[in-house]
């Protein structure tokens, strides 16, 4: 057995959520819980016991107590939730309306503000008011195409304050990314800054804003809120109009509707790998209670602390992070680029703002380790307990890394879920010792196993991550999947009443689990979740393109996009086409889906239907062996890709 490199004292072990919890639990069930293994293992085992416990832990805010946490159905998806719990997301995570921090926001500007929970009380009030009077109600969409600033956050606790549904995309997002998933849902109304800051670039939003709110019919009107100017021109857009013009100055209260626990609160998006985003609705109680447990007892959020995480408004960790004040805790929001206007500019934020639980990506720290940059030598982190990774698999340099540069005194947390959960299956554990390359822990009340292609467990080795019993934060639904047939072919056409998630994982000696990324063919570059659907859209715009495929190269601690062109016959792939396809990316999905590489083959391997095989691809790239050639019109194209000397630097 390896060498842990950080293991918690007894005094952080008995102050932290997890052991009060399960002293809680002890008392309540007559149980003698030391470990939290014994915890884990009940908390599947029983899980009605262990998550109406967990409730009455918690105490959420709702219409009355619940007097059950599950309806058992047959099928795992059909589950209902504390079926007699009625509440409201925005009231739970407005419990707190002292003057205590409730907000404190950064950017790469140097811009600094911040906001008490009296005062974020009072601010969506006001902006619940204004879409009051705007006539929203329950069940409407509202939509977000914010960048990380408070007003974010403050539209969307008004819009569920009201029962309404939010949805957002981030403003590095081009037309045909927001079309995608704004018109399948169908928002009534739109939020927006009139630009960001990304790179010591001031970046205009309202051109874009312009363009996709003229072809969405649903939208009534366009909020605006000032960020990059004092007073923006907005007479380009139809409907719109300021901020401070839209909310209730006169607003001092919210009444709160309550709902059904599952009914919907967030419309989330999937990659669009195999075609248009599918829109992924999540509950409002599965949400609320999942993220209480993965904040205050596998991440041990308490009132004094201070929680980073970067995030764009377009990832579920945005989703996630906000859901932190509804354990009273100050969120630290940032705008901007990781590394700007210094490459080590957020320890310099989180020397200032004396942040405790630090988030971010494997992608971001593998930057630092290039950079060279050694926190520990330049800034006061005294204040930090945790650091927590995701997006993509954190290596052992990485780790190690952690604990060499930035301090060797707080929990590494790698943790790994995703959009379709809105949450983690496997977390920090703030009882557990940290080992090299690990996720410490399986989530509580997760069932999470390791199947084989067959859908038998794995007892050691590689194989498909799965959750075989229900949990609270399964998706509700699919937009407009009435039947429910795209959510079913989703997650459960694989293993027969089983969640497969599809990443590629292993248990280690230690109980943890090792992530090895995506198993299917989704892009996950600096842990942002990208269809290969959307990069093909943008590239058959260009001319010059006849075919092409794309796949996520596992590289230096992370993935990097590799576009493959079969090009037309009077054209050469020459810097000035490279440019052309990037700027074709970029301009209408986001930088990120811009690839590292783009390389000209002959042929495109394709199956028989005519689908092409980026999976296979891959294989052959990182190489493995394609184990189904038989199944491609075309096999001999796969020959292409081995050993390619452009994809060794």
């Amino acid at each position: 057995m390896s060498k842990p490199l950080w293991t918690p004292s007894i005094h952080h072990i008995q102050r932290s959520r997890l052991y009060a919890f399960m002293q809680y639990v002890n008392n309540e069930h007559n149980l003698h819980f030391t470990a939290y293994d014994a915890l884990y293992c009940w908390s599947i085992n029983e899980p009605e016991a262990f998550w109406l416990s967990f409730w009455h832990f918690t105490q959420p805010i709702c219409v009355q107590p619940p007097k059950t946490s599950i309806q058992r159905s047959p099928e795992m998806h059909n589950n209902n939730w504390f079926p007699d719990s009625e509440l409201n997301f925005a009231e739970n995570l407005l419990r707190f309306r002292d003057n205590h921090s409730a907000i404190i926001f950064r950017n790469e500007k140097g811009h600094r503000q911040c906001l008490s929970y009296s005062e974020l009380f009072q601010k969506v009030s006001q902006c619940a008011g204004g879409l009051k009077r705007l006539g929203i109600d329950k069940g409407d969409v509202v939509a977000g195409f914010m960048p990380n600033i408070p007003q974010t956050v403050i539209a969307m606790l008004a819009a569920t304050s009201l029962g309404a549904i939010w949805t957002s995309c981030s403003p590095d997002f081009g037309f045909q990314g927001i079309i995608d998933r704004f018109e399948q849902v169908k928002p009534r109304i739109i939020f927006t800054a009139d630009g960001y800051y990304y790179s010591g670039k001031t970046i205009d939003s309202l051109p874009t804003v312009s363009q996709f709110t003229a072809q969405i019919n649903s939208i009534k009107k366009v909020i605006v809120a000032p960020y990059v100017q004092n007073k923006p021109d907005i007479s380009t857009l139809n409907n719109a109009c300021l901020w401070d013009e839209f909310i209730d100055h006169d607003a001092k209260s919210i009444t709160f509707v309550p709902l059904p626990f599952n009914a919907p609160l967030y419309v989330m998006y999937s990659s669009g790998t195999t075609g248009k985003p599918k829109c992924i609705v999540h509950g409002v109680g599965g949400t609320l209670i999942q993220h209480l447990k993965e904040h205050q007892l596998h991440t041990d959020i308490q009132r004094d602390d201070r929680f980073f995480y970067y995030t764009t408004c377009g990832w579920m960790m945005w989703n996630w992070l906000v859901s932190g004040l509804a354990s009273g805790c100050t969120l630290i929001l940032y705008d901007g680029a990781p590394m700007e206007p210094t490459a080590d500019y957020l320890w310099q934020i989180a020397e200032e703002e004396r942040i405790t639980v630090f988030g971010t990506s494997a992608k971001y720290i593998t930057s630092l380790i290039k950079a060279g940059i050694s926190p520990i030598q330049q800034y006061d982190l005294s204040a930090l307990r945790t650091i927590l990774s995701t997006g993509s698999p954190l290596s052992q340099e990485g780790f190690e890394y952690v604990y060499e540069h930035i301090a060797d005194y707080i929990q590494l947390a790698s943790i790994s879920g995703g959009t379709d959960i809105i949450s983690c299956f496997a977390l920090g554990c703030p009882i557990l010792p940290v080992y090299s390359g690990e996720l410490q822990c399986k989530g509580l009340g997760m069932a999470v196993n390791i199947f084989d292609e067959d859908g038998h467990p794995l007892q050691s080795g590689k194989g498909e991550l799965v959750c075989e019993k229900p949990f609270p934060s399964m998706p509700v639904g699919f937009w407009n999947d009435v039947k429910g047939e795209n959510y079913h072919n989703a997650y459960f056409n694989r293993f027969e009443n089983v969640w497969a998630h599809g990443d590629y994982a292993e248990f280690t000696e230690q109980d943890g689990l090792i992530i090895h990324g995506r198993s299917d063919a989704v892009l996950n570059p600096g842990g942002v979740r990208i269809g290969t659907a959307e990069i093909y859209r943008e590239v058959d715009k260009v001319a010059a393109i006849q075919d092409s495929i794309c796949i996520g190269q596992p590289w230096q601690g992370d993935t990097r996009i590799i576009l493959f062109v079969v090009l037309q016959p009077e054209y050469e792939l020459d810097k000035n086409l490279i440019a052309q396809i990037q700027a074709t990316i970029k301009k209408n999905t986001s930088p990120r889906h811009v690839p590292a590489k783009i390389i000209q083959v002959n042929d495109i391997p394709r199956t028989i239907s005519g689908k092409i095989v980026e999976l296979a691809v891959k294989q052959v790239v990182i190489g493995e062996t394609v184990k189904n050639r038989e199944a491609l019109a075309n096999p001999e194209a796969l020959d292409q890709f081995k050993g390619l000397e452009a994809l060794k630097t």
